[in-house]
């Protein structure tokens, strides 16, 4: 592409601190270097992992910075020593790294590449300086992806190359999302033909945990959510039914164990609320539907 080897002017929402609400700025991206590629952003989801680190809540996150994990696009260029890449190929940023030769990666049983933000920062790239800048000033990375950019430059252990056919509005749900809540039904809980599953929470991981169960053969897929307009979409990913709390004097799970006779085999949290693992119901939420801290301390 002509845009090769150049620095690319492009928008981005950069969050300039924490606790302040995104500005979309114009930027400056630079060439990828050995072993990355710049990748021109076609969609971007978000994640409520976008809103924590907006808040401040996660550790390591520098401001400013580009957030956004979810996305997927189109490789502009790629830089020194990539092989397995090249410009045109469709893509997913990974928020979790796949390099492939650590302890992690080699082991059937984890798939936290020992490179991922858990183990190092990933405020700038691998060689810690940063691809971005506005306004005269350093911008950071975020998880390697930031993908809330119309250009993004990510490590090639952070890339995923994805079918030509596939909708990139769609596959932009891959690169965290849709694997957290099917990979949850499928590699975690390993659900069987003709269990029961109850998902609570209905937004993209909790549809994509019903897409698992339906897959998986689950015999009966129960979804729970305060919000009733979402079980038109929950039926059409493989519900079987679906009950609102807020409908239902007693805790939810006694509705659901009255539906069932005994409760059911495998029940999937999906809010993202530990608080919902220990009180449901009508009385387990605010006013704005936020579950409720029902502990004294």
């Amino acid at each position: 592409m002509e845009t090769a080897g150049k620095v690319i002017k492009c928008r981005a929402a950069i969050a300039w601190s924490a606790h302040q609400p995104l500005a979309i700025e114009e930027i400056e991206v630079q060439p990828p270097k050995a072993n990355e590629v710049r990748i021109k952003m076609v969609s971007s989801a978000i994640c409520r992992t976008d809103d924590h680190a907006l808040h401040g809540n996660m550790k390591n996150i520098h401001f400013p910075v580009i957030l956004g994990h979810e996305g997927a696009g189109v490789v502009e260029s790629v830089g020194d020593q990539v092989t397995e890449l090249k410009p045109g190929d469709k893509v997913i940023p990974l928020c979790i790294p796949q390099c492939g030769k650590c302890s992690s990666c080699l082991s059937p049983n984890t798939n936290c590449c020992l490179k991922t933000h858990m183990c190092e920062a990933q405020n700038v790239m691998p060689d810690k300086t940063t691809r971005f800048s506005c306004k005269g000033k350093t911008v950071h990375h975020f998880l390697w992806t930031s993908t809330f950019s119309e250009y993004t430059v990510v490590p090639t252990d952070s890339v995923a190359k994805i079918d030509d056919r596939a909708p990139l509005d769609k596959a932009c749900l891959f690169g965290c999302g849709f694997p957290t809540g099917y990979g949850a039904a499928v590699n975690t809980a390993k659900v069987e033909p003709g269990s029961s599953c109850a998902i609570f929470g209905l937004g993209a991981i909790g549809l994509s945990t019903i897409i698992g169960c339906k897959l998986s053969g689950a015999s009966r897929i129960i979804a729970i959510d305060i919000n009733s307009s979402k079980f038109e979409t929950a039926m059409a990913f493989g519900a079987t039914d679906c009950i609102n709390p807020k409908d239902y004097s007693k805790p939810i799970q006694e509705v659901i164990i009255q539906m069932t006779g005994h409760g059911v085999h495998y029940s999937f949290e999906c809010i993202g609320s530990t608080d919902a693992m220990v009180v449901h119901g009508k009385d387990a939420y605010l006013e704005d539907g936020r579950a409720k801290n029902v502990f004294p301390y």
